[in-house]
């Protein structure tokens, strides 16, 4: 049986400034009080499972646990059919240099030289959240978008590898194209968290 959220305090297990937006903007209507794992001094859990669920599952429980609230954690990843499904769980990795910075230019490159002259150019992106609470259950879900990859990257109003996906329904453009609130209608973390809120969240505009 699922278990549903209270309205309260909700501790977003994410330090990625883009995810946070997206996701607050979801979860504003839902009257719940959003802080980030950043801005409660959380570190970043280490990711050491091979699924999204299982990885964003660590950060959930890692946040909910520390915090005494219960958290939300995303993991999401790009993948491409003719990498056999890469980076997809290691999507933040290639983009990681050496120093820990990250750069999703260089992370978009890799992908284009490794999948380059490939005839398919199938590509998703894959959303898991995973909803914790301090004495351990989780409650999870997952949402996908396909469309193809493509190169050069277009636009700059999206994060991460925005900029080289172009959806299936999204009319020749990027998400890194797309204004903000087309693109949060029915990309994948849109399509995973319309079933989290479904399932476990307080009413929208109660």
């Amino acid at each position: 049986m699922r278990r549903t959220l209270e309205r309260g305090r909700l501790v977003l297990a994410t330090h990625n400034a883009g995810k946070l937006r997206e996701v607050a903007a979801m979860l504003a209507p839902h009257g719940l009080e959003v802080v980030s794992a950043g801005e409660v001094g959380l570190p970043e859990p280490a990711e050491t499972e091979n699924t999204f669920l299982g990885n964003a599952a660590i950060k959930a429980l890692a946040a909910a646990r520390a915090t005494g609230s219960p958290a939300l954690a995303d993991d999401s990843g790009f993948s491409v059919a003719a990498l056999g499904g890469d980076p997809g769980v290691r999507t933040a990795d290639w983009a990681t240099l050496p120093d820990g910075a990250r750069d999703y230019m260089a992370g978009m490159r890799t992908v284009e030289e490794r999948a380059r002259g490939a005839a398919d150019r199938r590509a998703w992106f894959t959303c898991a959240l995973v909803l914790a609470w301090p004495d351990g259950h989780t409650e999870g879900f997952e949402g996908r978008a396909d469309g193809r990859w493509v190169w050069p990257p277009r636009g700059d109003l999206g994060f991460g590898y925005d900029p080289m996906f172009e959806p299936e329904d999204g009319g020749g453009l990027t998400f890194g194209e797309m204004e903000p609130a087309r693109k949060h209608a029915s990309n994948h973390r849109a399509r995973a968290f319309a079933l989290l809120a479904r399932e476990c969240l307080p009413p929208a505009g109660g």
